[in-house]
């Protein structure tokens, strides 16, 4: 009886710690977008969230993470991440993130969408490419509102 208790204690505490909720890289060329199916390519402007019960979304442009959040609401998100425009590859919080919407810089729906680590990374991008910068909560309010 003891090693049944045992046996199923040591189980429970694996389903328990085993629940991790962390991003999985994105595999580029293979992974497809969540929201619009097409094949994740682009390293600038990948993104991708978690559900708080770890399941993954990746996309293959921060609109469609936008829209997709839009169509199914935040509530059950645990990690939001979008790529960094300036260290392709590499990704960053979204919500501390800044967005510059520049008709120079193309994204792979057309929105003309970037994200950057910091605000002044995006102006200094701005200053070259033209556009305007918003902040994660500007831009989600923006997308609502077209």
């Amino acid at each position: 009886m003891k090693k049944v208790f045992c046996t199923a204690f040591a189980g429970i505490l694996w389903l328990f710690f085993s629940c991790d909720i962390a991003p999985e890289q994105i595999h580029y060329g293979t992974d497809a977008c969540s929201f619009c199916k097409m094949t994740i390519v682009d390293q600038k402007h990948a993104s991708q969230y978690v559900t708080k019960k770890g399941k993954q979304f990746k996309f293959d442009a921060i609109e469609c993470m936008v829209n997709d959040i839009a169509e199914n609401g935040q509530e059950g998100i645990g990690i939001l991440l979008v790529a960094d425009f300036q260290n392709p590859g590499n990704m960053v919080e979204a919500g501390g993130a800044s967005y510059l919407i520049s008709e120079t810089i193309k994204s792979p729906m057309g929105a003309n969408l970037s994200g950057f680590a910091s605000r002044e990374a995006a102006r200094t991008t701005q200053n070259e490419s033209g556009g305007k910068v918003y902040s994660w909560e500007e831009l989600l309010h923006k997308f609502d509102a077209e």
